[in-house]
């Protein structure tokens, strides 16, 4: 693609597409014309207009309304509106992200249509398909022109894959969007304060991935750890999990502070200030790493594997006993290195889509910008380097 405008069409539905959206935005629409589409996949406030708000993503074009349902129904649904807006708008280009169903609805309907396709996120697996997850990045990778990768170790992956696309390692758009809102999270959280915690003195949980609500026994499990620990934990609560919670008749301990789900600024001021962060999230794992806080993933496989093997992340999956042991005793190693890029991924995005390969990597390896956010209460300094903070 040449340095002309183009129209580029961006799909986003869930949380952590909505956080990686905004750098990604700002740095199209410095030369290009973005047209937003939501599709609704996360539809409540808390879950979805929270983050336009907090964030100033800019509001959506189109609001696809697709909403809750089966896997199928929902990508089903998705499919059928992105290719109408896509048939409307006929964009040079559509920009998926992540691993939901409103991603490979995108990729489907572009491919479809012919359009070329771009996947942020890719070559991320965690090689079990019984994850719809991963079915939808798999697919999405299958389909797409331009795969630009998190770490090197996605970008290997594809190697290994033999994708037919054009792969790029270029950083993680999230750790942009952490190194830009962190400072505001700062001054405008008051989360802490709200819930009467001190920095440093409990530990943060969610959970939210259909394969721990929806069984049962696993469920059950989870909470069983979570009341047994000796310390505060706050759990913002994810609507399908509140569901669930109630479906098995599971009560939390007086030590679980169960919440609503809370906005970007509020997560991310309860993350740098947690002793320990357990979750199902992969958004939360890179967060957690990103903030140099401890995490334990309540899973039996990640897709951030480079994070468990730099010692900062350690799998736990639902055993109770497996979860107590390591929330007691879990203590990363010193040594913190660049997993994900310095910050400047969404330039780097827009320099190749732009077909300035060499002006992205003109060195041909992500360079340290020694970017600085300052440092917070506690006296942890924050940089692109690496985001050293202060470990109990």
């Amino acid at each position: 693609m040449s340095m002309s405008t183009m129209k580029i069409v961006s799909v986003v539905g869930a949380r952590p597409e909505f956080i990686q959206a905004t750098p990604v935005s700002r740095a199209l629409r410095e030369r290009h014309h973005e047209v937003l589409v939501h599709t609704g996949q996360h539809y409540d406030y808390a879950m979805s207009g929270a983050f336009f708000q907090d964030l100033g993503t800019p509001q959506p074009d189109y609001t696809l309304d697709v909403g809750s349902g089966s896997h199928a129904a929902q990508t089903a649904a998705n499919l059928v509106r992105i290719e109408e807006v896509l048939q409307a708008e006929r964009p040079n280009l559509v920009i998926v992200r992540g691993d939901t169903n409103s991603t490979i609805a995108g990729a489907l309907a572009a491919s479809k249509l012919h359009i070329p396709l771009a996947h942020i996120e890719a070559g991320e697996r965690s090689y079990d398909r019984r994850m719809p997850e991963e079915i939808n990045r798999v697919v999405t990778d299958t389909l797409a022109d331009s795969l630009f990768c998190v770490s090197r170790t996605a970008r290997s992956r594809l190697d290994t894959e033999r994708v037919a696309g054009a792969a790029w390692w270029v950083g993680d758009v999230l750790f942009d969007s952490m190194l830009a809102f962190l400072p505001l999270a700062r001054t405008r959280s008051r989360i802490l304060e709200r819930l009467g915690l001190r920095a440093g003195h409990f530990s943060l949980m969610t959970v939210h991935r259909a394969a721990n609500t929806d069984d049962g026994s696993r469920l059950t499990s989870l909470v069983n750890a979570v009341n047994a620990v000796d310390e505060t934990v706050v759990f913002p609560v994810h609507p399908r999990t509140r569901a669930a919670l109630a479906a098995n008749h599971l009560e939390l301990a007086p030590n679980v502070l169960a919440v609503d789900p809370l906005g970007y600024f509020e997560m991310v001021s309860l993350e740098e200030n947690a002793r320990l962060i357990a979750t199902d999230s992969g958004g939360v794992q890179r967060e957690a790493y990103f903030l140099s806080r401890p995490c334990l993933t309540l899973r039996d496989e990640t897709e951030w594997t480079e994070t468990v093997e730099v010692g900062w992340n350690r799998l736990v999956g639902v055993e109770t006993d497996a979860i107590l042991e390591a929330w007691k005793g879990f203590s990363p190693p010193a040594n913190h290195p660049p997993l994900f890029g310095y910050g400047d991924a969404s330039q780097r995005i827009t320099r190749i889509l732009e077909g300035d390969v060499s002006a992205a990597l003109q060195t041909g390896e992500i360079q340290d910008s020694e970017k600085s956010m300052g440092s917070n209460d506690n006296g942890a300094v924050l940089t692109a380097a690496g985001l050293e903070g202060i470990r109990a």
